[in-house]
């Protein structure tokens, strides 16, 4: 788990073969009776497009495990336009929503007009455009998804996000390539990064979604980086002698913290990214490690095993004030906060093995959110509604999603082999 990697990042680091092939959605739990929609396939016209958008849409919603999407052979009709539109046919088909739009593309660019409508109320409660350069249509097509989940939860849609993930694949040789994935959301249009013949680690976003950081060994020691994910430049920000790692990006994007143990032991520090001035955070024989921020930028809560055994604990970076704040459980790591920095997700164990759970803060209320037994990595979608983590399923280390509420829960395996190391973009 996560802090006994600290461990293995210090001795040996040890991976399974991994691909990179795109992920696979295997939604596995849903919220009692979910919405039931119709997404109508859009009627096209103009030059050919990759995509079918109304299919995208469709997979995007269902995979939320909050609508249940009705089958194209089970709709009585392919409307495009309002005055298309029969209720009486659609509210026989038991759908309480309908979503309908048209397509157009020239060769250089592709625009989607929608409309989303109350079958039961005959309203239409969305109607709007969009567009992007041809090529694109996942990205339209995720931001529709974004607006009807937004239209009809009252939370903002995730479906236009990113997130990162560590693969490795072993070569005709037999040694271990290690890529670094960036892919959407749903894990279509999966690309590699960075390649490297040496482990990589701990990918974390910058809060603008720009720029990335993460841990590479290749150099022969394990040194902290930073990535613009547009263009692929890329800097050494750390290579002191012994650990460096855990790097995880301040609310404002200035700074980041980060595992050194260039003075002998593994400390928290804070780097100012600009200049790359270091501030030491903790000073401990025990093993500190595993930075998140809270959300104000004035605290981080850690991992130690100062106590015994690893726990989170709270320090304030002004005056160096250090509090425990799990005592649930004889191991608790990898915490990250909740927008509104009250609560928490991190790793939890118990007698069945090691679960991502969720606790408050103020009364230390914990709830067990998975019911797997060897999960680790947890990120928080930045609609603070559903968390990635990697666990293991038939054996694989595969990727998966649980809401914070535990009511729905998807896998994305590999088809050919194990992925690990999630990061959720933050928009």
């Amino acid at each position: 788990m996560g802090f006994f990697r600290t461990l293995a990042v210090i001795g040996a680091v040890l991976f399974s073969q991994l691909s990179t092939a795109d992920l696979v959605i295997e939604v596995t739990d849903w919220v009692k009776d979910p919405t039931k929609i119709a997404i109508v396939p859009f009627r096209h016209k103009g030059a050919a497009i990759d995509q079918d958008m109304a299919a995208v849409v469709a997979a995007d919603l269902a995979r939320s495990g909050q609508f249940e999407a009705l089958p194209r052979d089970a709709m009585y009709s392919s409307p495009s336009a309002a005055d298309e539109v029969h209720f009486r046919d659609w509210r026989a088909l038991g759908v309480d929503y309908l979503l309908i739009g048209r397509s157009s593309a020239t060769k250089k660019r592709v625009n989607l007009e929608y409309e989303l409508f109350d079958v039961h109320r005959q309203k239409s409660l969305i109607k709007s455009r969009v567009g992007n350069l041809n090529g694109q249509e996942r990205a339209i097509a995720h931001k529709v998804s974004d607006s009807v989940y937004q239209k009809l939860t009252g939370i903002a849609g995730a479906f236009s996000t990113r997130m990162l993930y560590v693969s490795v694949q072993n070569n005709q040789a037999n040694q271990q390539l290690y890529r670094l994935i960036l892919a959407d959301a749903d894990g279509a249009r999966a690309r590699a990064i960075l390649k490297s013949s040496e482990p990589i680690l701990s990918p974390s976003w910058s809060p603008d979604g720009k720029q990335i950081a993460y841990v590479s060994f290749e150099s022969s020691r394990p040194a902290i980086y930073r990535q613009v994910v547009a263009t692929g430049e890329r800097e050494k920000l750390t290579n002191f002698r012994g650990l460096n790692s855990a790097p995880s990006w301040s609310p404002d994007g200035k700074r980041l913290a980060m595992v050194l143990s260039k003075d002998g032991n593994p400390e928290l520090y804070v780097m100012e990214v600009a200049t790359r001035k270091l501030k030491r955070i903790t000073r401990n024989s025990a093993i500190d490690t595993e930075p998140s921020w809270l959300p104000d930028g004035k605290s981080l809560v850690f991992t130690s095993d100062r106590g015994g055994r690893p726990q989170i604990y709270r320090v304030n970076l002004l005056d160096g004030v250090t509090k425990r704040v799990t005592y649930v459980g004889a191991y608790n790591a990898k915490a990250s906060l909740m927008a509104d920095g009250k609560s928490m997700v991190m790793i939890h164990r118990d007698e069945s093995g090691y679960h991502i759970a969720w606790q408050e803060l103020a009364t230390g209320r914990l709830i067990i959110l998975t019911d797997s037994s060897l999960d680790e990595s947890p990120s928080l979608s930045p609609n603070g509604s559903m968390l990635l983590y990697a666990t293991k399923h038939q054996g694989r280390g595969v990727l998966a999603a649980v809401s914070l509420d535990g009511g729905v829960k998807f896998r994305l395996p590999s088809p050919s082999s194990d992925v690990r190391e999630p990061a959720w973009s933050p928009n």
